[in-house]
Protein backbone atom coordinates (compact mmCIF):
# COMPACT_ATOMS: atom_id res chain seq x y z
CA UNK A 1 0.00 0.00 0.00
CA UNK A 2 1.57 3.15 -1.02
CA UNK A 3 1.46 6.53 1.54
CA UNK A 4 1.11 9.95 1.08
CA UNK A 5 4.24 11.46 2.78
CA UNK A 6 3.71 14.97 3.77
CA UNK A 7 6.38 16.82 1.45
CA UNK A 8 4.55 14.48 -1.58
CA UNK A 9 1.14 16.43 -0.02
CA UNK A 10 3.21 19.75 0.09
CA UNK A 11 3.79 19.03 -3.94
CA UNK A 12 0.36 18.23 -4.48
CA UNK A 13 -1.20 21.27 -2.78
CA UNK A 14 1.68 23.50 -4.55
CA UNK A 15 0.59 22.31 -7.99
CA UNK A 16 -3.20 22.95 -7.55
CA UNK A 17 -2.74 26.62 -6.44
CA UNK A 18 -3.57 29.58 -8.41
CA UNK A 19 -0.15 30.62 -8.49
CA UNK A 20 1.19 27.40 -9.47
CA UNK A 21 -1.49 26.42 -12.38
CA UNK A 22 -1.35 22.35 -12.85
CA UNK A 23 -2.09 20.90 -16.04
CA UNK A 24 -5.39 20.67 -15.85
CA UNK A 25 -5.70 24.12 -14.47
CA UNK A 26 -4.34 25.79 -17.66
CA UNK A 27 -6.77 23.55 -19.94
CA UNK A 28 -9.61 25.17 -18.25
CA UNK A 29 -8.58 28.64 -18.90
CA UNK A 30 -7.83 28.32 -22.15
CA UNK A 31 -10.83 26.12 -23.59
CA UNK A 32 -13.38 27.18 -21.06
CA UNK A 33 -16.86 28.82 -22.46
CA UNK A 34 -19.87 30.68 -20.95
CA UNK A 35 -22.52 28.28 -19.89
CA UNK A 36 -25.10 28.75 -22.32
CA UNK A 37 -28.00 27.41 -20.78
CA UNK A 38 -30.32 29.15 -18.39
CA UNK A 39 -31.84 28.05 -15.12
CA UNK A 40 -34.94 29.91 -14.19
CA UNK A 41 -38.32 29.08 -12.13
CA UNK A 42 -40.70 26.40 -13.94
CA UNK A 43 -43.27 27.81 -16.21
CA UNK A 44 -47.09 27.92 -14.98
CA UNK A 45 -48.40 25.16 -12.99
CA UNK A 46 -47.80 22.49 -14.41
CA UNK A 47 -48.53 19.36 -12.10
CA UNK A 48 -47.50 15.56 -12.78
CA UNK A 49 -50.97 14.88 -14.03
CA UNK A 50 -51.06 16.96 -16.66
CA UNK A 51 -48.36 14.92 -18.12
CA UNK A 52 -50.55 11.85 -18.44
CA UNK A 53 -51.89 10.80 -21.86
CA UNK A 54 -56.05 10.55 -22.15
CA UNK A 55 -56.97 7.62 -22.43
CA UNK A 56 -59.59 4.90 -22.14
CA UNK A 57 -59.02 2.07 -19.69
CA UNK A 58 -60.09 -0.87 -19.18
CA UNK A 59 -60.31 -1.16 -14.75
CA UNK A 60 -60.76 -5.08 -13.50
CA UNK A 61 -60.93 -5.47 -9.79
CA UNK A 62 -60.57 -9.40 -8.62
CA UNK A 63 -62.71 -10.99 -5.46
CA UNK A 64 -59.11 -11.05 -3.81
CA UNK A 65 -58.39 -7.45 -4.11
CA UNK A 66 -56.64 -7.48 -6.91
CA UNK A 67 -56.52 -4.58 -9.58
CA UNK A 68 -55.11 -3.24 -12.63
CA UNK A 69 -56.22 -1.25 -16.07
CA UNK A 70 -55.65 -2.36 -19.42
CA UNK A 71 -55.82 -0.06 -22.89
CA UNK A 72 -59.28 -0.55 -24.12
CA UNK A 73 -57.81 -1.17 -27.35
CA UNK A 74 -56.23 -4.23 -26.71
CA UNK A 75 -60.12 -5.78 -26.48
CA UNK A 76 -61.52 -6.89 -29.77
CA UNK A 77 -65.17 -6.43 -30.17
CA UNK A 78 -66.87 -10.07 -30.72
CA UNK A 79 -70.16 -10.91 -31.69
CA UNK A 80 -72.61 -12.85 -28.87
CA UNK A 81 -72.04 -15.88 -28.26
CA UNK A 82 -68.23 -16.70 -28.54
CA UNK A 83 -66.13 -18.10 -26.32
CA UNK A 84 -64.40 -14.50 -25.54
CA UNK A 85 -60.60 -14.60 -24.32
CA UNK A 86 -58.69 -13.88 -21.37
CA UNK A 87 -59.68 -10.71 -19.14
CA UNK A 88 -56.87 -11.11 -15.81
CA UNK A 89 -55.18 -14.60 -14.96
CA UNK A 90 -56.49 -15.51 -11.52
CA UNK A 91 -55.75 -18.08 -8.68
CA UNK A 92 -58.28 -20.97 -7.95
CA UNK A 93 -59.90 -18.74 -5.07
CA UNK A 94 -60.07 -16.28 -7.05
CA UNK A 95 -62.12 -14.71 -9.77
CA UNK A 96 -62.72 -11.13 -11.83
CA UNK A 97 -65.71 -9.38 -10.07
CA UNK A 98 -65.70 -6.19 -11.55
CA UNK A 99 -64.83 -4.21 -14.95
CA UNK A 100 -65.52 -0.97 -15.96
CA UNK A 101 -64.30 1.84 -18.68
CA UNK A 102 -62.90 4.79 -17.48
CA UNK A 103 -60.30 7.79 -18.94
CA UNK A 104 -56.72 8.05 -17.20
CA UNK A 105 -57.87 11.13 -15.44
CA UNK A 106 -61.48 9.77 -13.66
CA UNK A 107 -61.68 9.71 -10.21
CA UNK A 108 -62.40 6.53 -8.52
CA UNK A 109 -64.16 6.30 -5.20
CA UNK A 110 -63.11 3.21 -3.52
CA UNK A 111 -65.43 1.97 -0.51
CA UNK A 112 -64.37 -0.38 1.85
CA UNK A 113 -65.52 -3.74 3.62
CA UNK A 114 -64.96 -1.49 7.26
CA UNK A 115 -67.00 1.26 5.25
CA UNK A 116 -64.46 3.41 4.78
CA UNK A 117 -63.92 5.84 2.02
CA UNK A 118 -60.61 6.29 -0.45
CA UNK A 119 -60.07 8.65 -3.78
CA UNK A 120 -57.46 7.34 -6.36
CA UNK A 121 -57.16 8.10 -10.16
CA UNK A 122 -56.99 5.56 -12.80
CA UNK A 123 -53.53 6.51 -13.91
CA UNK A 124 -52.13 5.68 -10.51
CA UNK A 125 -53.74 2.03 -10.76
CA UNK A 126 -50.76 -0.60 -12.33
CA UNK A 127 -50.98 -0.52 -15.77
CA UNK A 128 -51.11 -4.46 -17.15
CA UNK A 129 -51.91 -7.02 -19.82
CA UNK A 130 -55.14 -9.03 -20.18
CA UNK A 131 -53.26 -12.10 -18.65
CA UNK A 132 -51.72 -10.36 -15.67
CA UNK A 133 -53.24 -10.45 -12.30
CA UNK A 134 -52.58 -6.51 -11.28
CA UNK A 135 -51.47 -5.19 -8.10
CA UNK A 136 -53.36 -5.83 -4.17
CA UNK A 137 -55.47 -2.55 -3.18
CA UNK A 138 -53.07 -3.06 0.55
CA UNK A 139 -50.06 -1.65 -1.79
CA UNK A 140 -52.09 1.10 -3.07
CA UNK A 141 -53.98 2.30 -0.07
CA UNK A 142 -53.66 2.40 3.53
CA UNK A 143 -56.09 -0.32 4.43
CA UNK A 144 -56.46 -1.49 7.98
CA UNK A 145 -55.78 -5.57 8.95
CA UNK A 146 -58.53 -7.36 7.57
CA UNK A 147 -59.89 -4.67 5.24
CA UNK A 148 -60.74 -5.10 1.60
CA UNK A 149 -62.49 -2.61 -1.32
CA UNK A 150 -65.88 -3.95 -2.26
CA UNK A 151 -66.80 -1.16 -4.61
CA UNK A 152 -65.45 0.73 -7.23
CA UNK A 153 -67.22 3.91 -8.31
CA UNK A 154 -66.15 6.34 -11.03
CA UNK A 155 -66.52 9.99 -10.71
CA UNK A 156 -67.03 12.95 -13.26
CA UNK A 157 -64.19 14.44 -14.28
CA UNK A 158 -65.97 17.91 -13.70
CA UNK A 159 -65.42 18.91 -10.43
CA UNK A 160 -67.60 21.65 -10.31
CA UNK A 161 -70.54 19.40 -11.52
CA UNK A 162 -70.05 17.32 -7.96
CA UNK A 163 -71.94 19.77 -6.22
CA UNK A 164 -75.07 19.20 -7.76
CA UNK A 165 -74.93 15.67 -7.34
CA UNK A 166 -75.85 13.07 -4.29
CA UNK A 167 -74.85 9.48 -3.88
CA UNK A 168 -76.65 6.81 -3.52
CA UNK A 169 -75.41 3.98 -1.74
CA UNK A 170 -77.64 0.39 -1.77
CA UNK A 171 -77.41 -2.99 0.12
CA UNK A 172 -77.38 -6.30 -0.40
CA UNK A 173 -80.47 -6.60 2.54
CA UNK A 174 -81.80 -4.06 0.26
CA UNK A 175 -81.42 -0.59 2.50
CA UNK A 176 -80.38 2.84 0.77
CA UNK A 177 -78.98 5.89 1.56
CA UNK A 178 -78.29 9.52 -0.07
CA UNK A 179 -75.51 11.66 0.69
CA UNK A 180 -74.27 14.59 -1.10
CA UNK A 181 -71.65 14.30 -3.09
CA UNK A 182 -68.93 17.02 -1.89
CA UNK A 183 -69.34 14.57 1.76
CA UNK A 184 -66.65 12.10 -0.42
CA UNK A 185 -64.75 14.61 -2.01
CA UNK A 186 -61.95 15.82 0.27
CA UNK A 187 -60.73 12.77 1.25
CA UNK A 188 -56.84 12.13 3.00
CA UNK A 189 -54.97 9.19 2.30
CA UNK A 190 -56.34 7.39 5.82
CA UNK A 191 -59.86 8.04 3.78
CA UNK A 192 -63.13 8.59 5.53
CA UNK A 193 -66.22 6.05 7.05
CA UNK A 194 -68.72 6.37 4.43
CA UNK A 195 -71.41 3.25 5.67
CA UNK A 196 -71.17 1.21 8.96
CA UNK A 197 -72.26 -2.27 9.27
CA UNK A 198 -73.36 -4.65 11.72
CA UNK A 199 -70.07 -6.83 12.78
CA UNK A 200 -72.76 -10.07 13.23
CA UNK A 201 -74.65 -9.80 10.19
CA UNK A 202 -72.29 -11.60 7.27
CA UNK A 203 -74.52 -11.23 4.60
CA UNK A 204 -74.85 -7.24 4.66
CA UNK A 205 -72.87 -5.72 2.26
CA UNK A 206 -72.56 -2.63 -0.34
CA UNK A 207 -73.85 -3.81 -3.58
CA UNK A 208 -74.35 0.09 -5.45
CA UNK A 209 -73.30 3.50 -5.46
CA UNK A 210 -73.87 5.81 -7.95
CA UNK A 211 -74.29 9.37 -8.28
CA UNK A 212 -77.66 11.26 -8.85
CA UNK A 213 -79.92 14.22 -8.98
CA UNK A 214 -83.30 14.88 -7.53
CA UNK A 215 -84.52 14.40 -11.04
CA UNK A 216 -83.62 10.48 -11.39
CA UNK A 217 -85.18 7.26 -10.87
CA UNK A 218 -83.47 4.31 -8.95
CA UNK A 219 -83.45 0.82 -10.12
CA UNK A 220 -82.66 -2.35 -7.85
CA UNK A 221 -82.79 -5.70 -9.20
CA UNK A 222 -82.39 -8.88 -6.73
CA UNK A 223 -80.74 -11.98 -7.33
CA UNK A 224 -83.97 -14.22 -7.95
CA UNK A 225 -85.44 -12.16 -10.45
CA UNK A 226 -87.21 -8.96 -9.06
CA UNK A 227 -86.93 -5.21 -9.18
CA UNK A 228 -88.20 -2.01 -8.10
CA UNK A 229 -88.10 1.83 -9.08
CA UNK A 230 -88.89 4.69 -7.21
CA UNK A 231 -87.73 8.33 -7.38
CA UNK A 232 -84.42 9.44 -6.08
CA UNK A 233 -86.04 11.95 -3.98
CA UNK A 234 -88.38 9.49 -1.93
CA UNK A 235 -84.90 8.89 -0.30
CA UNK A 236 -83.76 11.90 1.73
CA UNK A 237 -80.35 13.05 2.24
CA UNK A 238 -78.22 12.06 4.86
CA UNK A 239 -76.49 13.89 6.95
CA UNK A 240 -74.66 11.20 9.11
CA UNK A 241 -71.76 9.24 6.71
CA UNK A 242 -72.42 6.05 8.69
CA UNK A 243 -76.30 5.21 8.46
CA UNK A 244 -77.58 2.53 6.55
CA UNK A 245 -80.45 4.59 5.61
CA UNK A 246 -83.88 2.72 4.43
CA UNK A 247 -85.47 0.40 2.66
CA UNK A 248 -85.54 0.52 -0.82
CA UNK A 249 -86.65 -3.33 -1.50
CA UNK A 250 -88.41 -5.52 0.58
CA UNK A 251 -86.49 -9.06 0.08
CA UNK A 252 -88.11 -12.66 0.46
CA UNK A 253 -86.06 -16.04 2.20
CA UNK A 254 -82.65 -15.78 1.02
CA UNK A 255 -82.79 -13.35 -2.10
CA UNK A 256 -80.57 -10.17 -2.15
CA UNK A 257 -79.69 -7.32 -4.13
CA UNK A 258 -77.31 -7.90 -6.77
CA UNK A 259 -76.97 -4.66 -8.93
CA UNK A 260 -78.47 -0.90 -8.36
CA UNK A 261 -79.03 1.57 -11.82
CA UNK A 262 -80.24 4.81 -12.24
CA UNK A 263 -82.38 5.91 -14.74
CA UNK A 264 -84.10 8.85 -16.31
CA UNK A 265 -87.51 10.03 -14.98
CA UNK A 266 -90.07 10.22 -17.97
CA UNK A 267 -93.78 10.74 -16.65
CA UNK A 268 -95.71 9.01 -18.78
CA UNK A 269 -99.39 7.40 -17.97
CA UNK A 270 -100.21 3.71 -17.64
CA UNK A 271 -102.39 3.74 -20.45
CA UNK A 272 -99.92 5.74 -23.19
CA UNK A 273 -97.25 3.40 -21.85
CA UNK A 274 -99.06 0.39 -22.83
CA UNK A 275 -99.69 1.75 -26.30
CA UNK A 276 -96.67 2.99 -26.94
CA UNK A 277 -95.08 -0.70 -26.15
CA UNK A 278 -97.38 -1.86 -28.43
CA UNK A 279 -96.99 0.77 -31.05
CA UNK A 280 -93.01 0.01 -30.68
CA UNK A 281 -93.29 -3.82 -30.77
CA UNK A 282 -95.29 -3.64 -34.30
CA UNK A 283 -92.62 -1.15 -35.60
CA UNK A 284 -89.62 -3.74 -34.37
CA UNK A 285 -91.99 -6.36 -36.04
CA UNK A 286 -92.08 -4.46 -39.64
CA UNK A 287 -88.60 -3.90 -39.77
CA UNK A 288 -88.04 -7.07 -39.65
CA UNK A 289 -89.86 -8.08 -42.19
CA UNK A 290 -93.23 -9.23 -40.90
CA UNK A 291 -96.21 -9.17 -42.95
CA UNK A 292 -99.88 -8.32 -41.70
CA UNK A 293 -98.73 -6.37 -38.12
CA UNK A 294 -100.97 -4.07 -37.15
CA UNK A 295 -99.96 -0.73 -35.34
CA UNK A 296 -102.37 1.13 -32.72
CA UNK A 297 -103.47 3.93 -34.07
CA UNK A 298 -104.58 5.57 -30.35
CA UNK A 299 -100.67 7.26 -30.70
CA UNK A 300 -100.03 10.05 -32.83
CA UNK A 301 -96.78 9.39 -35.17
CA UNK A 302 -95.19 12.83 -33.20
CA UNK A 303 -95.86 11.62 -29.98
CA UNK A 304 -94.29 8.37 -30.52
CA UNK A 305 -91.30 9.08 -31.48
CA UNK A 306 -90.94 11.57 -28.73
CA UNK A 307 -91.11 8.71 -26.23
CA UNK A 308 -89.20 6.60 -28.14
CA UNK A 309 -86.44 9.39 -27.89
CA UNK A 310 -86.51 9.56 -24.02
CA UNK A 311 -86.99 5.18 -24.42
CA UNK A 312 -83.94 3.59 -22.52
CA UNK A 313 -83.79 -0.35 -22.52
CA UNK A 314 -82.67 -2.30 -19.56
CA UNK A 315 -80.38 -5.11 -19.96
CA UNK A 316 -80.57 -7.92 -17.57
CA UNK A 317 -77.65 -11.03 -17.04
CA UNK A 318 -77.88 -14.16 -15.54
CA UNK A 319 -75.11 -16.65 -14.49
CA UNK A 320 -75.56 -19.41 -16.81
CA UNK A 321 -75.22 -16.48 -19.97
CA UNK A 322 -78.61 -15.60 -20.80
CA UNK A 323 -79.82 -12.14 -20.87
CA UNK A 324 -82.49 -9.58 -22.61
CA UNK A 325 -83.03 -6.17 -23.09
CA UNK A 326 -86.60 -4.87 -22.23
CA UNK A 327 -87.61 -1.33 -22.52
CA UNK A 328 -87.52 1.14 -19.17
CA UNK A 329 -91.22 2.02 -19.43
CA UNK A 330 -92.27 -2.06 -18.92
CA UNK A 331 -90.77 -1.08 -15.21
CA UNK A 332 -93.66 1.32 -13.71
CA UNK A 333 -92.60 3.77 -11.12
CA UNK A 334 -93.70 2.33 -7.06
CA UNK A 335 -93.19 3.91 -3.54
CA UNK A 336 -89.70 2.50 -2.47
CA UNK A 337 -89.46 -0.24 -0.03
CA UNK A 338 -91.94 -2.74 -1.84
CA UNK A 339 -91.15 -6.17 -2.79
CA UNK A 340 -91.13 -5.14 -7.03
CA UNK A 341 -92.08 -6.69 -9.79
CA UNK A 342 -90.47 -9.48 -12.07
CA UNK A 343 -87.30 -8.86 -13.78
CA UNK A 344 -87.00 -11.96 -15.88
CA UNK A 345 -87.47 -15.99 -15.49
CA UNK A 346 -84.97 -17.36 -13.11
CA UNK A 347 -85.19 -20.82 -14.03
CA UNK A 348 -82.58 -23.56 -14.11
CA UNK A 349 -81.74 -22.92 -17.49
CA UNK A 350 -80.99 -19.34 -16.64
CA UNK A 351 -80.00 -19.08 -12.76
CA UNK A 352 -80.27 -15.79 -10.71
CA UNK A 353 -79.33 -12.64 -12.09
CA UNK A 354 -76.07 -11.69 -11.82
CA UNK A 355 -76.79 -7.51 -13.21
CA UNK A 356 -79.78 -5.54 -14.36
CA UNK A 357 -78.90 -1.94 -15.79
CA UNK A 358 -79.80 0.67 -18.54
CA UNK A 359 -77.69 0.68 -22.12
CA UNK A 360 -77.79 2.41 -25.73
CA UNK A 361 -77.60 0.63 -29.02
CA UNK A 362 -74.23 1.64 -29.38
CA UNK A 363 -72.81 0.03 -26.46
CA UNK A 364 -70.70 -3.27 -25.87
CA UNK A 365 -71.18 -5.58 -22.96
CA UNK A 366 -68.42 -6.99 -21.05
CA UNK A 367 -69.05 -10.00 -19.64
CA UNK A 368 -65.98 -11.82 -16.90
CA UNK A 369 -66.93 -15.26 -15.52
CA UNK A 370 -65.10 -17.08 -12.01
CA UNK A 371 -62.82 -18.89 -14.41
CA UNK A 372 -61.49 -15.39 -16.17
CA UNK A 373 -63.02 -15.75 -19.10
CA UNK A 374 -63.76 -12.40 -20.53
CA UNK A 375 -66.51 -11.89 -23.73
CA UNK A 376 -67.17 -8.14 -25.47
CA UNK A 377 -69.80 -7.77 -27.50
CA UNK A 378 -72.62 -5.04 -28.94
CA UNK A 379 -75.78 -4.43 -27.06
CA UNK A 380 -77.75 -4.33 -30.62
CA UNK A 381 -76.91 -7.92 -30.79
CA UNK A 382 -79.27 -8.76 -27.73
CA UNK A 383 -83.06 -9.28 -28.26
CA UNK A 384 -85.58 -6.78 -27.28
CA UNK A 385 -88.06 -8.56 -25.07
CA UNK A 386 -90.93 -8.01 -22.25
CA UNK A 387 -89.44 -8.57 -18.57
CA UNK A 388 -91.28 -11.38 -17.56
CA UNK A 389 -89.05 -13.87 -20.21
CA UNK A 390 -86.40 -15.94 -20.23
CA UNK A 391 -84.00 -13.79 -22.89
CA UNK A 392 -81.10 -15.74 -25.39
CA UNK A 393 -77.97 -16.75 -25.59
CA UNK A 394 -75.10 -14.10 -24.37
CA UNK A 395 -72.24 -15.54 -23.35
CA UNK A 396 -71.51 -19.54 -24.08
CA UNK A 397 -70.00 -20.88 -20.55
CA UNK A 398 -68.50 -24.18 -19.44
CA UNK A 399 -70.09 -26.83 -17.00
CA UNK A 400 -69.51 -25.24 -13.46
CA UNK A 401 -68.35 -21.72 -14.58
CA UNK A 402 -70.63 -18.74 -14.29
CA UNK A 403 -70.72 -15.31 -15.07
CA UNK A 404 -69.94 -13.24 -12.14
CA UNK A 405 -69.25 -9.37 -13.46
CA UNK A 406 -70.60 -7.78 -16.49
CA UNK A 407 -69.88 -3.53 -17.47
CA UNK A 408 -71.45 -1.25 -19.72
CA UNK A 409 -68.91 -0.10 -22.31
CA UNK A 410 -70.12 3.77 -23.36
CA UNK A 411 -69.90 4.02 -27.20
CA UNK A 412 -66.03 2.87 -27.50
CA UNK A 413 -66.49 3.19 -31.65
CA UNK A 414 -65.83 -0.90 -32.08
CA UNK A 415 -62.56 -1.90 -34.31
CA UNK A 416 -63.18 -4.13 -37.08
CA UNK A 417 -62.36 -8.29 -35.82
CA UNK A 418 -61.53 -10.57 -38.43
CA UNK A 419 -60.29 -12.80 -36.06
CA UNK A 420 -63.19 -12.40 -33.61
CA UNK A 421 -64.83 -15.91 -33.19
CA UNK A 422 -68.09 -16.25 -34.27
CA UNK A 423 -71.32 -18.43 -32.67
CA UNK A 424 -71.24 -21.72 -33.82
CA UNK A 425 -73.50 -22.64 -36.98
CA UNK A 426 -77.09 -23.04 -35.97
CA UNK A 427 -77.07 -21.57 -32.37
CA UNK A 428 -80.28 -21.53 -31.26
CA UNK A 429 -81.97 -17.90 -30.11
CA UNK A 430 -83.24 -20.63 -26.86
CA UNK A 431 -86.14 -17.53 -26.24
CA UNK A 432 -88.91 -18.66 -24.14
CA UNK A 433 -92.52 -18.11 -25.55
CA UNK A 434 -93.00 -14.77 -24.57
CA UNK A 435 -96.37 -14.94 -22.87
CA UNK A 436 -94.98 -12.35 -20.43
CA UNK A 437 -94.43 -9.92 -23.12
CA UNK A 438 -97.59 -7.65 -21.48
CA UNK A 439 -96.35 -4.40 -19.78
CA UNK A 440 -97.14 -5.94 -16.11
CA UNK A 441 -97.64 -9.57 -16.86
CA UNK A 442 -96.18 -11.81 -14.28
CA UNK A 443 -96.26 -9.28 -11.71
CA UNK A 444 -95.89 -10.14 -8.01
CA UNK A 445 -98.32 -8.93 -5.67
CA UNK A 446 -97.01 -5.22 -4.07
CA UNK A 447 -98.50 -5.71 -0.88
CA UNK A 448 -95.92 -3.90 0.37
CA UNK A 449 -95.67 -0.61 -2.16
CA UNK A 450 -96.69 2.40 -1.47
CA UNK A 451 -100.36 4.18 -3.30
CA UNK A 452 -99.59 5.29 -6.51
CA UNK A 453 -98.53 2.24 -8.54
CA UNK A 454 -100.36 3.34 -11.72
CA UNK A 455 -98.11 6.77 -11.98
CA UNK A 456 -95.56 7.57 -13.91
CA UNK A 457 -92.91 5.13 -15.74
CA UNK A 458 -90.01 5.30 -18.16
Amino acid sequence: MCRATPPRLRFVVFCSSPSTPSPSLSSWTRFATPRRTEIVEGFGDLEDEDLIQREDMVVTVSHAGYVKRVPLSTYRPQRRGGRGRSGMTTRDEDFVSQVFVASTHTPLLLFSSFGRVYMLKVYRLPQGTPQSRGKAFQNLLRLADGEFVTTVMPLPEDEESWGDLTVVFATARGMVRRNSLNDFTRLNALGKYAMKFDENDTGERLVGVATCTEDDDILLASRDGKCIRFRAGDVRVFQSNTSLGVRGMKLQDDDRVVTMSILRHMPVEMTERDIYLRYASAQRSIREGEQGVEVPSEISAERASALGAAEQFILTITENGFGKRTSAYEYRLTGRGGQGIINIETSARNGPVVGSFPVEDTDQIVAVTNGGQLIRFPVDDIRIAGRNTQGVTLFRTAEDEQVVSIARLDDTGPEEDPNGEEPEEGMPDDDAPDGGDAPDGGDAPDGDDAPGDGGAAG
